[in-house]
C-alpha cells in the first residue's frame, strides 16, 4: 500500500494572543491576552506570538503590548520562544526597548509583501525602501539578543492586486535569509493558495533552501482550504506551521469598541470574520489522528478553544471543540 510522504513530527506555533486579537472589534483586556499566552504554554506550545508593537493609534487593540510582555510569567516562558510582530521601524525599536528592559520578545517578525501595493498599505514602504532597512533591522535585533523572522506575504495572491507570481515568494525568502534573518514565514494572508500550488511552491522552496527548520507556513482559511493546504505543505517537506485558536485573525480591525480607527483601511472581504488562520483545535486533532507527533495536550487544546470563544464572545470556526478528538475505542452508543 502506498503511503503519503508525511513527517513524523511537526513544530506548531500558536498565534491567538496576537492574530486572534488583531481583527477583533472589541478591546480584549490585558488580563485575557495574558491568560491566552499562559494557556497556550500550558497546552505545550514552545512557540507563540504574544503581541504586536504597532502604532496604537492605528491598531489600538495592541496599546497594551508592553504590559502584555511584562506580565508573561518568567518561569512559564522558559524554553518557550515568544514572538512579537514588528512591521515598522517604530515597532522594532519598541521591541528592542522591551528587550533591554528585561521583558521583551525572543523573536520579532518583520513582514514584506511581494505586492508593493499591499506593502505600502501595511508597512508604509516601497520595496526599495523596505529592503534598504532590512540589514539594519537584522543587526539591531541580533545585537539585542533576539531572533528575527522575515515574513513574505501575498505569495499566492494579494487582496488589492489579485494573483501574484509565486516565484517572488521564494526570491524574497532568499533575500531575507541572505540579509541574516533567522527563519522565513511563508504567508498566504489572503487565502488564495490552493493545495496544488502550495505543494509546488514549497517543493521549489526546499530545493533552493533545503533546511526545513527555516520555513514556516502561515495560511489564512479565507476560503476553507486550510487543512488541505497544511497536508500539501507537509507532503512537500514543511514541518513548521502556525495556527490560531478558533480560526481567529485576519486584517487589522478598523473599528474598536465604539470608535472607527485607521487599521489598514477598508476591509478586503464581505465578511472579514471569516479570514482567520487554520483553527488550532482542528489542526491538532487532525495531526493526532494521523499519528504525527505535535507535542501538545489535545484535551487541553480543546478546552482552551472553548474558553477563547467565551473571551471573544462568539462561536468561532473550530469544528473539533464540539465534535471532539477522534475516538480511540468504543464510544458506548
Amino acid at each position: 500500500m502506498k503511503e503519503l510522504n508525511l513527517p513524523k513530527i511537526v513544530d506548531l506555533s500558536e498565534l491567538v494572543p496576537r492574530e486572534g486579537a488583531q481583527h477583533h472589534e472589541k478591546f480584549i483586556s490585558t488580563d485575557a491576552k495574558v491568560w491566552m499566552v499562559h494557556a497556550a504554554i500550558d497546552c505545550g506550545f514552545k512557540r507563540l506570538e504574544a503581541t504586536n508593537f504597532a502604532n496604537p493609534r492605528r491598531l489600538p487593540q495592541f496599546r497594551d503590548a508592553h504590559e502584555v510582555m511584562r506580565r508573561i510569567d518568567s518561569e512559564a516562558r522558559k524554553g518557550v520562544e515568544i514572538t512579537a510582530v514588528t512591521i515598522t521601524d517604530r515597532g522594532i525599536k519598541e521591541a528592542v526597548k522591551a528587550r533591554q528592559e528585561g521583558y521583551g520578545p525572543d523573536r520579532i517578525l518583520n513582514m514584506m509583501s511581494t505586492s508593493e501595493a499591499h506593502n505600502l498599505r501595511n508597512a508604509g514602504l516601497t520595496h526599495d525602501e523596505h529592503w534598504k532597512r532590512v540589514k539594519e533591522w537584522v543587526d539591531l535585533t541580533h545585537d539585542n539578543g533576539m531572533k528575527i523572522n522575515g515574513c513574505v506575504s501575498t505569495i499566492w495572491g494579494c487582496p488589492i492586486k489579485g494573483p501574484m507570481p509565486m516565484n517572488l515568494g521564494w526570491e524574497f525568502a532568499e533575500r531575507f535569509l541572505e540579509a541574516g534573518t533567522d527563519d522565513i514565514e511563508h504567508a498566504d494572508h489572503d487565502g488564495q493558495a490552493t493545495p496544488d500550488s502550495v505543494y509546488r511552491y514549497f517543493t521549489e522552496v526546499l530545493e533552493r533552501m533545503p533546511d526545513p527548520s527555516k520555513h514556516v507556513f502561515h495560511h489564512h482559511m479565507t476560503r476553507g482550504w486550510g487543512l488541505a493546504n497544511v497536508l500539501a505543505a507537509m507532503q512537500a517537506g514543511i514541518v513548521r506551521f502556525e495556527s490560531s485558536f478558533g480560526g481567529t485573525g485576519g486584517q487589522p480591525a478598523n473599528f474598536v469598541d465604539d470608535t472607527p480607527v485607521p487599521g489598514t483601511g477598508s476591509y478586503y472581504y464581505a465578511d472579514p470574520t471569516q479570514a482567520g488562520l487554520v483553527p488550532t483545535e482542528d489542526l491538532v486533532v487532525m495531526l493526532d489522528g494521523m499519528g504525527i507527533e505535535h507535542g501538545l495536550d489535545v484535551d487541553k487544546v480543546l478546552d482552551t478553544g472553548k474558553v477563547v470563544e467565551r473571551i471573544l464572545g462568539q462561536r468561532l470556526r473550530s469544528q473539533s471543540i464540539t465534535t471532539g478528538r477522534i475516538p480511540r475505542g468504543s464510544t458506548g452508543y
